[in-house]
């Protein structure tokens, strides 16, 4: 237990700024530049139901692995460094479908907050045809 809050008491330390010198401050510390992104584009046949089900399973086991959802066929996960994201890298080689293709792309912190998102407006509803009068 006094280990711990010694562990805690350190940590906090760290991002206070207090303990400049220390060497886990010095691995914790946060850089825009070292913190990574992975992106994951797919493009998976889905003609047969075995290909729908793979499909199904690569996208599951991604969302398992921490990846969420930004558009369609395109996920993201955010990791602390570049040996986490080879780490998320290798699982994704890993899971690799035995059609289609599958794209990943690293970047870091400091280009992802340079993303702009731009959202147009939703669809307005069709407006339903009139029913033509019947007369008998």
């Amino acid at each position: 237990m006094v280990a711990l809050q010694k562990t805690a008491s350190s940590l906090q330390q760290c991002y206070t700024g207090e303990r400049k010198k220390n060497k886990i401050c010095q691995v914790m510390e946060l850089n825009g530049y070292r913190i990574m992104w992975l992106f994951v584009f797919f493009d998976l046949p889905t003609a047969t139901k075995k290909n729908r089900k793979d499909a199904s399973v690569f996208r599951n086991k991604l969302l398992n692995d921490g990846f969420t959802m930004m558009q369609y066929s395109v996920y993201t996960r955010h990791c602390a460094s570049s040996e986490s994201a080879d780490v998320h890298e290798k699982r994704i080689v890993q899971l690799l479908p035995p059609l289609g293709k599958v794209s990943v792309v690293r970047i870091t912190d400091k280009q992802f907050g340079n993303i702009m998102n731009y959202w147009g407006q939703a669809p307005l509803p069709k407006v339903p045809m009139p029913v033509q009068l019947e007369l008998f």
